[in-house]
């Protein structure tokens, strides 16, 4: 049988991820190694055939070549690539090809279901897929790592802070206060959006995915499903339904 390699390249982290029946059965990560992983799952497993690749930025066309000797098919994630839901969105030139392939594996694995998803890497975005799996839209929020930057740029005094599990409503002293802002306006603004979504839409299911994905979760009030991996599950079903259409 077939591996599918998935390789999902964002603003920090590069995932590299091999499936197989539709499972996940390997996933690395990586800051600015990808070449070197990549090379090595290549090397481990020559039962790769198929690949597709997503990026927010350049792809070195040394691994492009590598990819095309040792693939049949590979894909690489744009606008022009066909998805198996129907995408309502005005500018498709400029979606995020993340956003779209969370949206796609939360469909995929919840089907008929109308579906909230919030991606909390870099940025915080909200995109929203309903039962009828058509891609509607959503938004784009500052992260939380962007937040604290923001604070300490844009700011004489100001420290450079990041991210603690402990954080209260209060804070006594400008430490406290800036890690309860931040943090409490994040909690505050996703509960906020899910309660203001419920009032158009009375159910839906709401998934939280990326790399503060836990944070989120685990501090609103509202219940979500964590899915760390949603976005290479989309990817890989991108990948299978342009297998499926394909003409050879």
């Amino acid at each position: 049988m077939s591996l599918h390699l998935i390789i999902d390249i964002g603003n920090t982290k590069t995932k590299t991820a091999l499936f197989k029946q539709g499972k996940m059965i390997l996933l690395e990560y990586s800051s600015d190694t990808e070449e070197k992983i990549i090379r090595a799952m290549i090397a481990e497993h020559p039962d790769i055939k198929h690949s597709i690749v997503s990026s927010v930025r350049d792809f070195p066309e040394s691994l492009i070549l590598l990819l095309k000797s040792h693939c049949r098919k590979v894909f690489f994630f744009d606008s022009h690539l066909p998805v198996p839901i129907e995408n309502l969105y005005e500018s498709k030139s400029t979606l995020g090809y993340d956003r779209l392939a969370a949206c796609i594996g939360a469909s995929g694995k919840y089907p008929n279901q109308n579906i909230l998803v919030i991606d909390a890497g870099t940025a915080i975005t909200f995109d929203f897929v309903n039962s009828q799996n058509q891609y509607i839209g959503g938004c784009i929020s500052p992260g939380l790592e962007m937040r604290f930057k923001a604070l300490n740029h844009f700011t004489k005094k100001l420290p450079l802070l990041s991210h603690k599990d402990e954080f209260s409503l209060i804070g006594k002293n400008t430490h406290d206060a800036i890690l309860n802002g931040v943090q409490n306006g994040i909690v505050f603004e996703v509960d906020s959006y899910i309660t203001k979504l419920k009032a158009k839409h009375t159910e839906f299911k709401v998934v939280i995915t990326g790399g503060d994905a836990k944070f989120i979760c685990h501090s609103i009030q509202n219940f979500s499903q964590l899915e760390s991996d949603i976005l290479l599950i989309g990817l890989n079903r991108i990948l299978e339904f342009n297998l499926l259409h394909s003409n050879d």
